[in-house]
């Protein structure tokens, strides 16, 4: 990716799909050029705890809602340290942010950490595109002069594939650290950080976990060395199928029946981990309006979701694994994709989207509750 950060609101962009299809707009953020895996995200809010959620690296992000940027960025939402979308389409750019929270607006932030966007595009058609061809790789391109769309394309389709991507630790913590209880400290998780969100650990830590966040590098040594109480494995970019030592990883963690939980790609891990497969979802679940229902309560649930991988178990049985039954515990309403799985014969269970609500609903925060109410089942 190649940027500059000038002024912008002028400057002419492309958006070039790898079939061909390309879109005319303005640059938004910095100018240059970007690529990724294109995807759209359903969400009207929560564009910030998008734009730093680290699941989001390597992909160029299409917001579906048509006006972006209203309330600006502050410094209070941010789901990391950085922004990790690759690029960033949308069609009405805010032209002057309203929030009392707001310290600048979303087109500065862009520019400052060299994220290359577009706007003035038709995302209505694009998201149309995208559903009925599928995520595809994509490239924006912005500047004074432009190359010819059949070198664009040409780079466009030069771009690594998502399918085959080892993401995780390129986006995990390097170092490990503790986030610390608040209140009265009733249990310790040793949480796998394979691009963890931040809010995630505080969600714990406000039901008294003191939380140690550990490299996606960590060995099961690692994890027992911190003597957890329980193990969370977080969301994260990239191809599960990669994913070889975190399910290693999880399998020493099952063995010793210790509390389990996944997230996102924690929840794909814990598939491969008993034995089921993994493939790619024809264009993702993204956004924070996905029903879902629990099978374990026939709750429906309104969940924040980001991931382009899904599991292949049985939705109308058990299974047997070496580690107990497991039977999915959640399904997507919209198309009947797994959304969750749990062990029937010990302390594991696991969901597709993203009970944190950063940014979304809060119909899922229970999950935490019973994370909570299977340590205290093992501790008595």
């Amino acid at each position: 990716m190649t940027t500059s950060t000038r002024g912008t609101a002028k400057v002419p962009a492309v958006l070039v799909l790898e079939d061909g299809r390309t879109f005319h707009g303005r640059a938004y953020g910095a100018v240059g050029s970007a690529f990724g895996e294109a995807v759209f995200s359903t969400g009207m809010t929560g564009y910030q705890e998008t734009l730093t959620d680290p699941s989001y690296h390597r992909q160029v992000v299409v917001m579906t809602a048509p006006h972006v940027g209203n309330t600006g960025v502050n410094d209070e939402d941010p789901e990391s340290s950085r922004i990790w979308v690759a690029g960033y389409v949308v069609r009405d750019p805010a032209r002057t942010p309203s929030n009392w929270r707001s310290r600048r607006s979303l087109d500065e932030e862009l520019r400052a950490q060299g994220v290359v966007g577009i706007s003035g595009v038709d995302t209505r058609a694009l998201t149309r595109h995208l559903r009925e061809r599928g995520a595809m790789r994509v490239g924006i391109f912005s500047g004074s002069v432009l190359p010819d769309e059949g070198t664009m394309l040409a780079e466009v389709r030069r771009a690594p594939e998502m399918t085959g991507a080892d993401l995780s630790a390129e986006v995990a913590t390097k170092e490990a650290y503790v986030v610390p209880a608040i209140g009265t400290k009733r249990f310790t998780v040793a949480a796998i950080d394979l691009g963890i969100k931040g809010m995630t650990p505080h969600r714990m830590a406000e039901r008294g976990i003191e939380v140690h966040v550990l490299p996606a590098t960590a060995t099961a040594e690692d994890v027992y060395a911190v003597n957890p109480d329980g193990v969370f494995f977080s969301n994260g970019p990239g191809d599960p199928a990669t994913a070889d030592h975190p399910v290693s990883v999880m399998r020493a963690v099952l063995e010793r029946r210790t509390p389990l939980f996944g997230i996102c790609f924690g929840n794909q891990i814990l598939g491969r981990a008993l034995g089921f497969g993994t493939y790619k979802l024809k264009y993702g679940h993204r956004g924070i309006n996905q029903p879902v229902q629990d099978r374990t309560t026939g709750k429906v649930e309104v969940t924040a979701h980001n991931h382009g991988f899904a599991v292949d178990a049985p939705l109308d049985r058990a299974t047997d694994t070496p580690y107990g039954r497991a039977e999915v515990s959640h399904v997507c309403l919209n198309d009947n994709v797994v959304e969750g799985l749990q062990l029937l014969d010990q302390p594991a269970f696991s969901v597709q989207y993203h009970p944190e609500a950063a940014a979304g609903p809060h119909d899922a925060a229970y999950l935490f509750d019973r994370f909570v109410s299977l340590m205290e089942g093992q501790r008595a």
